[in-house]
């Protein structure tokens, strides 16, 4: 296990707090509940973005999926497909933009497809998500959101997407697996590079991170200032990275307590 469990939100230093020069943050059960932004979290969006506070959104979900929110949320870029693809906000339009080139995303979709049918014949029980249609760079398998896939079977997916020379993560309603180094990390470093012209390996101090789950784990290890919401808690028993702080609401109502503290540290 890496770190210790981690302190509530209110004792994160007010002088790390005013050193906070953006907020990066999940969207799946950590702005969300079923698929729909919570009040509170929109709200806690436009609030960062009325104070000048850059938020970047990077999730496991498609680029198709992400669209609407990367157009109707006030986010500077959602980085989708875990780092495969991004929405990037230019002026009042956003353009898709890939980790990865053209020719490879094409030779990677056909060893997509071969693998998406080895695990549904293979694995009992096993669905494609249904917003798989949305999807460009990888594959992800329903375990929690409509379809309950026992802990046996999510074993078995990943354990087959790794065999094929995938690299495989788990979120809180997904297993997604990808050709490709990229990740939710790399996805952070381009952004931050991307819109800003900055160097996250250097200031990963001044920035939040917001997760819910256990594929947040790489950036809870990342990012000195990394935050779960409370119901980061139903997957204590999997953890082996945590976040340095922990809200006391759960999904967007956690968010927005991120949100608030850091604004507050603004005066």
């Amino acid at each position: 296990m890496t770190g210790s469990l981690p302190r509530p939100l209110a004792e994160l230093p007010i002088a790390d707090l005013r050193a906070v020069w953006g907020v990066m943050t999940d969207i799946d059960d950590t702005l969300t509940r079923e698929a729909e932004i919570e009040p509170p979290a929109l709200a806690a969006l436009a609030a960062l973005a009325r104070a000048g506070i850059p938020v970047v959104a990077i999730t496991g979900r498609p680029l198709g999926w992400s669209e609407p929110f990367a157009r109707a949320w006030p986010v500077a870029a959602i980085a989708a497909e875990n780092g495969g693809a991004a929405w990037v906000r230019h002026g009042h339009s956003v353009l898709a933009e890939y980790a990865q080139d053209e020719p490879t995303r094409a030779a990677c979709a056909l060893k997509l497809r071969k693998v998406a049918a080895k695990i549904l014949r293979e694995v009992p029980g096993a669905s494609l998500a249904r917003d798989s249609a949305g999807r460009v760079t990888d594959i992800a398998i329903d375990h929690a959101e409509h379809t309950l896939l026992p802990a046996a079977g999510i074993a078995q997916v990943v354990a087959i997407m790794e065999a094929s020379g995938m690299t495989a993560t788990v979120s809180s309603i997904h297993v997604n697996g990808w050709f490709g180094t990229h990740d939710k990390w790399s996805a952070a470093v381009w952004m931050v590079r991307r819109l800003f012209g900055r160097d996250l390996h250097a200031e990963a101090a001044r920035w939040i991170y917001v997760g819910d789950s256990t594929n947040d784990q790489l950036m809870f290890g990342r990012f000195p200032l990394a935050v779960g919401v409370a119901n980061l808690m139903h997957f204590a028993h999997a953890l082996h990275t945590w976040p340095a702080y922990i809200t006391q609401a759960e999904r967007g109502q956690g968010f927005a307590e991120v949100a608030t503290r850091v604004l507050a540290a603004r005066g």
